[in-house]
């Protein structure tokens, strides 16, 4: 079974088109329009072994905040839907990264439960022409729309681009530890029975 999906999306204000598979090697082909926010996905899909399409065109002219937040929808709902009734999985995955001079730990349960806790904080509110904020935004619409409990914690750091990486590796780590097949759990990780 292929643990893929695709999403699209079209609202005044983007059109993104979103396809995942979350078996993959890491290979990346993103198109935003936002060179920062590029780097950052291509990172995400590199980091997590999950095989990520984005082409997304947003009302950039105005600010990156509709595509951003548009993309981390697009992304939740494809993570969500690739996972199926979750079956397997290993649910939880965390991580302490190190990113030169920042330290950052991120945690996840794919419980389907929405939960998100973000105690990350820029020293400046711009890395290059992208706002620091929507590092916030892009993994709070991940987390409502993956319904994830996803939490996040800067331990120090200076550059606030080595954070918003520390913070995309850190997920991406993560989240790959928590989508691995553990061949001692036949299915769904819950003493419910569901997720």
């Amino acid at each position: 079974m292929s643990r893929s999906a695709s999403i699209d999306r079209k609202t005044a204000e983007t059109d993104i088109s979103l396809s995942l598979n979350i078996d993959g090697s890491g290979v990346a082909d993103i198109e935003t329009g936002i060179g920062f926010f590029d780097h950052m996905l291509t990172l995400l899909a590199k980091h997590s072994l999950m095989d990520l399409t984005v082409k997304a065109k947003g009302d950039i002219d105005v600010d990156f905040h509709h595509t951003v937040e548009d993309v981390g929808i697009c992304f939740g709902l494809a993570l969500s839907e690739a996972l199926g009734d979750k079956a397997g999985i290993t649910r939880y995955g965390s991580i302490t990264l190190p990113m030169e001079e920042t330290l950052a730990t991120v945690a996840v349960d794919l419980s389907n439960r929405i939960a998100f806790a973000f105690h990350v904080e820029f020293p400046t509110e711009k890395i290059g022409e992208f706002d620091s904020q929507l590092v916030d935004v892009f993994w709070e619409a991940v987390a409502n729309n993956g319904r994830i409990n996803f939490h996040a914690l800067l331990h120090y750091g200076r550059n606030s681009h080595h954070i918003s990486e520390a913070v995309f590796k850190g997920a991406a780590r993560a989240i790959r530890q928590a989508i691995t097949v553990d061949p001692r759990q036949p299915g769904v990780p819950s003493s419910k029975g569901s997720l």
